[in-house]
Parts: structure tokens; C-alpha cells; sequence
């Protein structure tokens, strides 16, 4: 599942790289707040958290496949993946409302929604603290839980203030290279705004690629240039039970940087890490602790 939500940030239009097709808000209807939400679908794992957080779950009778979490969720049918959506898959469970995360698609299956009169509204996706509160306040308004949305959205951002002041003593920040994929020795890495360039950010620490937006494959001259103090990855595959990440150390320029020499190396949950919605000062928190340790406790 989460690998399916690793795939997703491969072809992102926000933050990653830009493909055709997909919907934004600005080709969705004008709509804020629905008027029947009896049979809810939600696309997008963290509007599907942000419902769940809402105490909103019983209206949810479908979810896309990057909705993975709390566990319970995955007991309701899966309409397929975010961006390669099927309207017949979607027509079929008959929502009366549906939630979508920015960057959903393809366009055709929308517009095809969008004609049979499926009441949609498209959520936002930013990478920062207000991105998270504004993602969490547009749900509660689109399902009538205006006053519940706000208390989270509250506590979300005090959390991550927290975060922020705990992190903002330390005075050597530490450089993260984040990692989407390696497959076949090449590394595809996180550049500038991108989720996991937000998420460093929010943990104190500082993005080891800034010369690109989005996800890109780097070379050994980058690597050498990135020196990172720290490799960070999405915890899938084998490596989710083994921890063995002697094929990554195996490339001659990573295990040459601080990281590699130190073998530093940090995996955590996809969706936990990069969704951005109720749980990302948890997660940010998280990393900030792998990080620098009991300085941030």
C-alpha cells in the first residue's frame, strides 16, 4: 500500500513531477460544504486521517488505496489508486459526496464524475504548517464540522510549534538526503518542494538537494556536493523488516558521504511521514528525534 503512495510522489503534480491529467482546485466546482455526506468516498490518505480524526468515519462508505491508515479503514472498498482513478469503479458505490486530494485523477475519470453530478470537492496540498491546518479546516467545512476542525487544526499547529521550538536550539543542523527510490543502484532523490523537503524542514533539519525542485535521479558528483549527515527512507519492502541496507551502502559515492561512512540511516513509515495531515507533528517530531536525539526530548 504504501509503496503504491511512494509511486504517487513519482508523478505528483505538486512538489514532484509535473504529468498531465491530473485535477486541481482550480478546475473543480466552486463548492465548500455538501449537502448530503451520507455516502462519503475520500481520496487521499490524509483527508481519509483528517476524517477519521473528526470522529466522521461512519459517513466513509469508500476510500482510494492510498487510504491506509488507522487500520480500520482498509476494511471499506478500495476504488483504486489516487491518480489512476476509474469513474466506473467510483459510479459503482453511488457517493453522495466525494473528498479529493489535489493532484487526483486522471482528468477524464473527473470530468466523467463531474457529469454524472458526483458532488466533488478538490483539497490542497502544501508542504508547511499552514498547508496542514488549511487541509484539515477545508474538510471540516466541506462535512459540517467546522468547530471540530478547528480545534485540531489548533492542535496541530501548537504541536508543531513545539516541534520548532525544540528544534530551534540546535545550532549544527544536520544535512538529510532523502531517498524515494534505488532501484537498479540509481537514486531518485528529494530536491525543493517536495513533501519530504517539508517534512526535513519541520524536523530542523536541512534538505541536502537544493539545486532541483521536485524528484530527481542524482549522479555521484551530486552526492558528493549533497553530503549528507543522514539518509532518509520510506520504510517498504524488505528493508521494512530486515533493516539491511547494504545494497544502498553498496553505491561507492553514498557510502563515501558522512552518512554512509557513518551509516546513518533513518526509514519511517510513508504516509506517516510525507500524508501531512493530523499526525504530521507526531512525525515530525519523530524525525527530529532521529536526528539529534535527546537534544529535541
Amino acid at each position: 500500500m504504501v509503496a503504491a503512495f511512494a509511486a504517487g510522489l513519482l508523478s505528483a503534480t505538486t512538489g514532484v513531477l509535473p504529468v498531465a491529467g491530473m485535477i486541481s482546485p482550480a478546475q473543480a466546482e466552486e463548492v465548500k460544504t455538501f449537502t448530503d455526506t451520507t455516502r462519503l468516498v475520500s481520496v487521499g490518505g490524509a483527508l481519509t486521517e483528517i476524517i477519521y480524526a473528526l470522529g466522521l468515519e461512519d459517513k466513509l462508505i469508500a476510500r482510494d488505496r492510498t487510504s491506509i491508515y488507522p487500520e480500520t479503514v482498509k476494511k471499506l472498498p478500495d476504488i483504486g489508486y489516487m491518480r489512476q482513478l476509474s469513474s466506473e469503479g467510483i459510479l459503482s458505490v453511488a457517493p453522495t459526496a466525494m473528498l479529493v486530494i489535489e493532484g487526483s485523477g486522471p482528468a477524464e475519470t473527473m470530468d466523467v464524475l463531474k457529469r454524472a453530478s458526483v458532488p466533488m470537492i478538490i483539497v490542497q496540498d502544501q508542504y508547511t504548517t499552514e498547508g496542514i491546518t488549511n487541509k484539515i479546516n477545508a474538510v471540516g467545512q466541506a462535512l459540517g464540522a467546522q468547530d471540530k476542525a478547528a480545534a485540531l487544526a489548533e492542535k496541530v499547529r501548537t504541536d508543531l510549534k513545539a516541534v520548532e521550538a525544540a528544534t530551534s536550539k540546535i545550532t549544527e543542523k544536520k544535512r538529510v538526503l532523502f531517498i524515494l527510490s534505488r532501484q537498479g543502484g540509481r537514486l531518485m532523490a528529494s530536491g525543493r518542494e517536495t513533501a519530504a523537503d517539508g517534512m526535513i524542514k519541520m524536523a530542523g533539519g536541512i534538505n541536502a538537494i537544493d539545486e532541483f525542485q521536485g524528484y530527481k535521479q542524482l549522479t555521484d558528483e551530486a552526492l558528493d556536493k549533497a553530503a549528507p549527515d543522514m539518509i532518509l527512507l520510506m520504510n517498504t519492502g524488505p528493508d521494512k523488516a530486515s533493516n539491511d541496507y547494504s545494497d544502498l551502502l553498496a553505491n561507492p559515492a553514498l557510502a563515501a558521504t558522512p552518512a554512509g561512512r557513518n551509516k546513518a540511516i533513518l526509514a519511517m513509515d510513508g504516509l506517516y511521514l510525507l500524508g501531512f495531515g493530523p499526525r504530521a507533528a507526531e512525525a515530525a517530531r519523530d524525525l527530529a528525534e532521529g536526528l539529534y536525539g535527546k537534544a529535541v526530548q
